[in-house]
């Protein structure tokens, strides 16, 4: 193995390498409320996806945080305040990436090994800390963009209009992503696509 330039090698990841699989990541610093329900419709379909915890969340919420893993989902690194890590030093995208991933392990005993940069925002400083901690950066293909758009006819669409082997579909716990949950995963699965764990459908 031969280290090439960060921008090359170890650039972030847009899509994985599945035909037949896709990953509804979820992206959790707020929206507890609604984690709930949407693990009841990942179950209710049988399926498992990752979701990227922010440590500033998982700090106040544990037991929601075990409730996922017990659930059979991938847990993964969202950094810990939600910084513009694109802005932030060496040392400072390190510590993101760290105190989440020690805070993540002290809980579930596991140690994470993917890294979603809070709002996609990311430098070269970014991509070196969390490949010296051992992470893939993860961006993603399609965005539901339901933090903004309280629409759960816009997240259905953008979740599976363009999905295809391979996407990553980020989205989020809001109440409009709740009930368009099932229909998501349901449509996928007429598109001949199962959703999955992020790990799952990066190795292909």
């Amino acid at each position: 193995y031969i280290r090439r330039d960060v921008s090359a090698a170890d650039a972030p990841i847009y899509k994985g390498g599945a035909a037949d699989k896709v990953s509804l990541m979820v992206n959790v610093y707020w929206g507890t409320e609604y984690i709930q329900p949407m693990l009841d419709i990942f179950a209710e379909n049988n399926v498992t996806t990752t979701f990227f915890v922010g440590g500033m969340w998982v700090k106040d919420n544990e037991e929601t945080l075990k409730k996922i893993y017990a659930a059979g989902h991938e847990i993964a690194n969202h950094g810990f305040f939600h910084k513009d890590q694109k802005k932030l030093d060496y040392a400072r995208n390190r510590e993101e990436i760290e105190v989440t991933h020690k805070l993540v392990e002290s809980i579930l005993g596991i140690k994470m090994d993917l890294f979603a940069p809070p709002s996609g925002s990311f430098g070269d400083t970014t991509i070196r800390a969390a490949e010296d901690l051992g992470y893939r950066t993860i961006m993603w293909s399609l965005d539901t963009i339901d933090w903004r758009d309280k629409d759960s006819e816009l997240i259905f669409s953008r979740a599976t209009k363009k999905a295809e082997g391979g996407s990553l579909i980020l989205m989020h716990p809001t109440e409009a992503t709740v009930n368009a949950l099932n229909r998501i995963i349901k449509t996928l699965a007429n598109k001949q696509l199962t959703v999955a764990r992020v790990s799952e459908v990066l190795a292909g």
